[in-house]
């Protein structure tokens, strides 16, 4: 029986999930944030929380239109089965820094009361990964935590996106720390090693996009049949970008999210109203804009753009619900890039629809 298949049977699934657990101090557990951000300010967010420089290598910095304090984002993906990654590996603790921390947590736990049977077994076959070149399933091991090596390369870890809401999925890149000299791509067997596609959906994940309020004429108050018209102007929005990038020794890579207006939805907050056009979709024009502004002389002309209410809303109003859809790309390191599902974001604006009066004599 070989290493990897011995390792496997004395570390039963349950008991690799403990050993796993309680070395987590040892690597970066989630991607904590960094308070006091503002939108287009750089946001980081991190794999270790005290502040310790060694954490520095699992940190992705954001910038351009983001949230807020490493939150979601207002742009809603057109995919509904599309998501940003749960989790990944990605540059961590160079080989001394890393001896330093996993011995130590090692020693803690494997002194720990009742620590035996399966966990404790696992527990030192995961010590003797790391010093004892011993195989750990698929992964070679390392001679004293690679420390000949030092300066040379990092080991990577798991980092969980702090934004995934299902802990299963965050928790699922569940691979012990892995070694990658500087300049090489990680082993093969890593798909969840960060990447720049990677990258540019965590920009998308946090890429705040601008507020959809239409122009409306008449504005806010309209009467029932009269043509509303629509309109948004170029200089209202313009494309957004957002960038994620990691940048410590030996490994650089970021990755541009840009978004690109292309069509806006008006959704009347009634049925008893139409839209114009039919679907209520109005494309972007050549010029960028959206709709056309409404003047004098063009009450008898169908609006490009716009809606019409067919009854009143009475004491209260409608929300008209203006949403602008999103082409989105993304660009990256080594001339990488491609397209990312659309996004959509909109707001809610009150219309007040009257009955027109008439005077019969």
């Amino acid at each position: 029986m070989n290493r990897s298949r011995h390792t496997a049977s004395i570390a039963s699934a349950t008991a690799l999930t403990l050993a796993l657990s309680v070395i987590a101090l040892a690597q970066p557990a989630h991607a904590g944030e960094e308070p006091g951000n503002t939108q287009g300010s750089d946001i980081e967010q991190s794999g270790g929380g005290d502040g310790n420089a060694i954490y520095a290598a699992a940190r992705i910095r954001y910038s351009g239109s983001v949230a807020k304090n490493g939150s979601t984002g207002n742009v809603t993906s057109a995919d509904v089965k599309w998501t940003p990654p749960p989790c990944w590996y990605a540059p961590y603790l160079g080989a001394k820094d890393f001896k330093k921390k996993m011995s130590k947590d090692l020693e803690n736990q494997l002194s720990a009361p009742g620590m035996g049977g399966h966990a404790g077994a696992a527990l030192n076959e995961v010590q003797r990964h790391y010093e004892d070149d011993y195989g750990w399933t698929d992964t070679p091991g390392y001679k004293d935590y690679n420390v000949d090596k030092d300066g040379q390369g990092m080991f990577w870890a798991a980092v969980e996106n702090p934004n995934e809401p299902d802990p299963l999925l965050r928790g699922s890149c569940n691979d012990l720390p892995f070694w990658v000299d500087n300049g090489e791509a990680p082993p093969p067997q890593y798909e969840q090693a960060i990447r720049p596609e990677m990258l540019a959906a965590l920009a998308y994940q946090h890429m705040e996009l601008p507020d959809t309020k239409v122009t409306l004429a008449p504005e806010a108050e309209t009467k029932v049949n009269l043509p509303t018209w629509a309109w948004l102007d170029k200089a209202v929005f313009d494309e957004v970008q957002a960038t994620a990038a990691i940048n410590v020794p030996g490994f650089n890579i970021q990755a541009t999210t840009t978004a690109r207006p292309v069509a806006l939805k008006l959704q009347p907050g009634t049925e008893d109203a139409e839209t114009y056009p039919a679907s209520g979709d109005c494309v972007i024009n050549n010029d960028g804009s959206i709709g056309e502004p409404y003047a004098k002389g063009k009450a008898d002309r169908t609006p490009p753009c716009g809606l019409k209410y067919l009854r009143s809303s009475g004491n209260g109003t409608y929300k008209l619900q203006a949403t602008i859809t999103w082409d989105i790309a993304w660009t990256g390191t080594g001339g990488t890039g491609g397209d990312l599902p659309n996004g959509t974001f909109g707001n809610e604006q009150a219309v007040t629809v009257q009955e027109i009066q008439s005077v019969n004599r």
